[in-house]
C-alpha cells in the first residue's frame, strides 16, 4: 500500500513540475539565470536578424529588460524589448538556473511597466542614444514615446540633442525595435 501511494505522490509530484515548466516565459528564465549569477556574468542573447550580444540585466518590467551590454560595440547600458529576442544562448548553468523556480509572483510595480513607459524616462532625460531597428541603427534622443511609436531626432551618436545639429527625424514602431543602447 505504502509503495502505491509513493508512486502515486511522486506521479503527482512529476506532472506538477510539467505544469510548472509549461507556464515559465522567456522573461521568468532570463530572470533566473541572473537571479542565480546576481547579475555577475552576461548572458548572451541573439536579436531578429542575427545580432548577438551579451548583457547583465539590472532590471525587468513587464516586456523589456535593462541592463548592461558587454562588448557591443562597447560596453554601456541598454533596454532590450523581450520581444526582440529570437533565442537565449547560455550556457550549462544558466540553462540549469534558468529552470529553477522563483519567487512566488509579486504585484512588484517594475513587473507591470512596460516598454513604452521606460522610454518614455529616457526622453525625459534628454539621453543621446542608439537605437537598432530591423532596418539598421539610428543615433539621437528620443523626442516622444507613444504607446506603439517613438519619435526620434537624429544627431551624431554620443552628443547632446541641440536643434542646429539635428539632422532629421524618424518615427519608429516599437514592434521594429531590437535594441535601445546608450551610456
Amino acid at each position: 500500500m505504502d509503495h502505491e501511494q509513493q508512486a502515486e505522490e511522486r506521479a503527482l509530484a512529476l506532472e506538477e513540475e510539467r505544469l510548472r515548466l509549461s507556464r515559465l516565459t522567456l522573461r521568468d528564465r532570463l530572470q533566473a539565470i541572473a537571479r542565480a549569477d546576481d547579475g555577475v556574468r552576461a548572458i548572451r542573447v541573439q536579436l531578429r536578424g542575427g545580432l548577438a550580444i551579451g548583457v547583465r540585466p539590472m532590471s525587468f518590467g513587464r516586456d523589456w529588460l535593462s541592463g548592461e551590454l558587454t562588448g557591443w560595440p562597447a560596453a554601456g547600458r541598454c533596454v532590450l524589448p523581450l520581444d526582440a529576442v529570437v533565442a537565449v544562448v547560455p550556457d550549462r548553468d544558466q540553462l540549469s538556473a534558468s529552470l529553477q523556480p522563483g519567487p512566488e509572483t509579486s504585484a512588484a510595480l517594475a513587473d507591470r511597466i512596460s516598454l513604452p513607459f521606460a522610454l518614455r524616462d529616457l526622453s525625459r532625460r534628454r539621453t543621446p542614444l542608439t537605437l537598432v531597428t530591423d532596418d539598421g541603427q539610428l543615433h539621437g534622443t528620443l523626442d516622444r514615446v507613444a504607446r506603439d511609436h517613438v519619435d526620434l531626432a537624429l544627431h551624431e551618436p554620443g552628443t547632446p540633442r541641440r536643434e542646429h545639429e539635428v539632422q532629421g527625424y524618424r518615427i519608429i514602431a516599437l514592434e521594429r525595435l531590437r535594441l535601445v543602447a546608450f551610456g
